[in-house]
């Protein structure tokens, strides 16, 4: 039981069974039985509103943080303190890039350097990137990551979230690597791509993958996966209101469908993602979502 993930742990529940209550199921599974009960208050209007307004802002320019995601909201009427600003957008998952200090400690999470400055990606499977979005509900939102080939601009795999655990991220990972293996995976310092959990996920496909993650204060590390967050949001999440998660996962499904195998890429010289996977082992492993 240990080996399934927290979400594969709570689908397994039977909340219909009156002879086997819920407390036993969680006992037995190694869940938290109040968390099962647990539902998250509705938020406002006024917080379901500003979340909205960030995750504009930060789609249309990832490079902000909350010093400059305060101005564009004080110049749209939108009166906020930069410490609400912060919260909101650790809640949101959006990681505020800025050159920092360079801390030392045993406690840290690992770091690594990031490996694509200068390095020309000429081949499927060269470099994927990862990376986690936030995704608006009529009524709350969830999270959504993406493995994004490169050089294809191939969505691998994908998996939707209620929470910004690793778990889900590991979950995509999984899925990805029944397609293909590359030979660098990059991220951003996430504490979702600095757990252990992640980490030796990849170390055991035998340290054949190496791991980059983005440079503090460059934004732009994971340029191709930021642009995918861009089209996603523009032509697919800002243009409906979905009423649930269910919704969400099958327009999403969509989605990436229509991305990968019918939306021509212009800096692919108009060819699709699935056309631009030009080597057999690539094409032969990927499958229509």
């Amino acid at each position: 039981m240990s080996t399934l993930s927290l979400h594969e742990r709570r689908a397994l529940v039977d909340w219909e069974n009156k002879d086997f209550p819920l407390s036993r199921q969680a006992w037995l599974l190694g869940l938290n039985r109040t968390g099962l009960y647990y539902v998250p208050a509705p938020l406002s209007k006024e917080e379901l509103l500003l979340r909205r307004w960030i995750d504009e802002i930060h789609t249309g320019q990832p490079c902000y943080g909350s010093r400059r995601m305060q101005a564009v909201l004080s110049q749209a009427g939108l009166t906020v303190s930069r410490k609400r600003i912060q919260r909101l957008m650790r809640d949101m998952g959006i990681l505020s890039i800025y050159p920092g200090p360079k801390l030392s400690g045993g406690g840290e999470s690992p770091k690594f350097p990031y490996l694509l400055r200068g390095v020309a990606i000429d081949h499927p499977n060269h470099t994927w990137g990862t990376d986690i979005t936030y995704v608006r509900l009529k009524g709350g939102f969830m999270y959504l990551t993406v493995f994004l080939d490169w050089y294809s601009r191939y969505v691998v795999s994908w998996a939707f979230s209620d929470s910004l655990s690793a778990d889900f991220v590991v979950e995509a990972l999984e899925e990805a690597f029944k397609i293909a293996r590359p030979g660098i995976i990059n991220s951003d310092q996430g504490t979702q791509y600095t757990s252990n959990f992640y980490i030796e996920r990849i170390r055991d496909e035998s340290g054949s993958i190496a791991i980059s993650m983005d440079g503090r204060g460059r934004c732009m590390d994971n340029i191709f996966t930021e642009r995918f967050w861009r089209s996603y949001k523009q032509e697919e999440v800002y243009l409906k209101e979905y009423e649930s998660p269910r919704e969400a996962r099958r327009s999403t499904a969509e989605y990436i469908k229509h991305y990968n195998f019918d939306r021509p890429h212009q800096s692919l010289n108009y060819r699709t993602p699935w056309n631009a996977c030009e080597t057999r082992f690539f094409r032969a492993t990927c499958s229509q979502i």
